[in-house]
């Protein structure tokens, strides 16, 4: 897997190519040419996530706690459903039994992330039954590179995959990660969080 923060640069033999496409490029051609690491970051940043890379899960922990002192959630009350998760909470004196209304942010794993779009997907594994705009506005998200798939399809079959015998419910994606001032019908019914993603390099 390429590296997330470095550029692909072309070589002298595709320069010519690359001159006969410059007219016919149009504003989403260049995403074609970059790995599905870049293309999701590329993405996830301009649809307004905070993007945390980590190398290791004590760069996780760390990244973890500068979130909460960035907002003042130590010692607030947290949602989360995933067991693997308390681990975190727990060095930070956290309960994850926050109730939804009074919670201050959503502690979750993920399903996958979406390179095309910039989401990610989520099912009841990690949402139970609630939908997006029954959670807390503030999210905090730990995923794996190896779960970013090129496109929304591409994450549904690896679902599918992962959970034959017992395919969850509730599949969504979240998509944007800051309030839209202006109304926008692109934008119309869909839920924005204040989200962060803590993207732990696995591959």
């Amino acid at each position: 897997m390429s590296n997330l923060f470095k550029k692909i640069f072309g070589n002298s033999a595709d320069e010519a190519d690359s001159d006969k496409k410059k007219d016919v490029k149009n504003s989403h051609e260049p995403d074609i040419l970059l790995p599905i690491d870049e293309q999701f970051t590329t993405h996830f940043k301009n649809n307004g996530g905070k993007f945390i890379y980590c190398e290791n899960l004590s760069e996780i922990s760390e990244n973890f706690e500068n979130i909460l002192a960035e907002n003042d959630w130590f010692e607030k009350e947290v949602v989360c459903f995933d067991s693997k998760l308390f681990k975190l909470l727990e060095e930070n004196r956290l309960s994850p039994n926050g109730n939804n209304n009074k919670a201050f942010f959503f502690l979750t794993s993920c399903e996958n992330l979406v390179a095309d779009e910039g989401s990610i997907l989520f099912s009841s594994n990690q949402l139970k039954h609630f939908k997006p705009n029954e959670l807390p506005i503030n999210m905090i998200v730990f995923a794996t590179t190896s779960q970013i798939t090129g496109s929304k399809g591409d994450g549904l079959r690896k679902i599918k995959n992962a959970h034959e015998k017992n395919y969850p419910t509730n599949i969504t994606t979240i998509k944007y990660f800051e309030e839209v001032k202006e109304q926008d019908f692109l934008h119309y019914g869909s839920c924005h969080k204040n989200l962060y993603l803590l993207l732990l390099e696995d591959l």
